[in-house]
């Protein structure tokens, strides 16, 4: 090629004589090492950044990267007989996609489509037996800043988007993600049919009295937002 040899290739000589000097963003000649790259999903970046690159975020990841969810399905699932607790929960896929862009033409306002899903250990509040509950959410978010109430007044809500407050003009993808996943989760978690619950027909049952170690959880991180 051009008659440049190897060593050409690999050093590129003095400055004065090549365009890129004698190193690539190195500081001695050696095998040229790339910089990690960061993680969308857990950077945080400026939404406007976000939005303005039309970020697509693609989500493969585990409940246990999670520290807030795990932390709750832990507390949950502490109820249960050591013989009973389901191995490796932590390991569970936490799936699904998030798309950053504008609703309007002057990219003025920054929205969030998607959605999130995972399958959670629980433990059904009618038969007290641990359970696969399956979360799942559909993202439709307009974020402003907290105490910024001119987006959230000017109608866009009426589009079908829930208004989500963010500290200040940053975000980090992946405390949405893990939010919106907690508010999946029912205030009392139990078998959907009898056919797995053994106390499924026990109606009779005053729902005051039963135990929901999700309900003041969820209350403490409704306060908190």
């Amino acid at each position: 090629m051009l008659g440049l040899g190897i060593a050409q290739f690999t050093e590129f000589g003095d400055a004065d004589r090549h365009f890129f000097g004698r190193c690539f963003d190195r500081g001695a000649p050696g095998p040229y090492h790339a910089r990690a790259m960061g993680n969308p999903l857990r950077d945080r970046r400026p939404l406007a950044e976000l939005a303005g690159q039309g970020q697509i975020i693609e989500i493969t990841e585990k409940v246990g990267d999670f520290a807030r969810l795990a932390g709750i399905v832990e507390r949950d699932l502490a109820a249960l007989d050591p013989d009973k607790l389901p191995r490796n929960w932590r390991d569970s896929a936490v799936t699904g996609r998030l798309v950053f862009g504008f609703m309007d033409a002057q990219k003025q306002v920054a929205v969030l489509e998607g959605e999130v899903a995972a399958t959670v250990e629980a433990v059904c509040q009618r038969c007290l037996e641990p359970f696969r509950l399956n979360l799942c959410s559909e993202l439709h978010l307009l974020p402003v800043v907290s105490g910024d109430s001119a987006l959230a007044d000017d109608g866009f809500a009426d589009d079908g988007l829930e208004v989500w407050e963010l500290e200040d003009d940053t975000v980090c993808p992946a405390d949405i993600v893990e939010e919106s996943l907690i508010m999946a989760i029912p205030l009392s978690a139990m078998h959907d049919s009898g056919e797995t619950c053994r106390n499924f027909d026990a109606e009779a049952s005053d729902a005051s009295q039963t135990t929901r170690p999700f309900a003041a959880l969820k209350s403490q991180l409704d306060e908190n937002r």
